[in-house]
């Protein structure tokens, strides 16, 4: 599965810089009426990838962290509940036998 990742991240890679030798140009971005920012237009698109790939990559860890710690505490309780219970083949051989009246 590594190697899978690994070739998926050297495609990446390798379309990415592809695509930077193809439109290494300057591009003119107007923030405000006053403020333009000159910048090379691999850089604009890595910018924007990045603005939004961030915030949901942050979502993703923190949820998964907090799933994780969840996870943890569950099976914590789980294992401390497990050794103080008995089955019931336990509680039969553990009950005391039946007492008979004799005549």
């Amino acid at each position: 599965m590594k190697v899978l990742r690994t070739i998926f991240w050297v495609l990446v890679v390798a379309l990415l810089a592809a695509f930077t030798v193809a439109n290494w140009q300057p591009v003119e971005v107007r923030i405000w009426e006053g403020l333009v920012l000159d910048t090379k237009l691999p850089a604009l698109v890595l910018g924007a990838f990045l603005l939004g790939f961030l915030p949901t990559w942050l979502v993703y860890r923190t949820s998964r962290w907090r799933m994780a710690k969840r996870l943890v505490a569950l099976e914590t309780t789980l294992a401390g509940r497990s050794g103080a219970s008995l089955t019931s083949t336990q509680l039969d051989a553990a009950a005391p036998p039946p007492v008979t009246e004799t005549p």
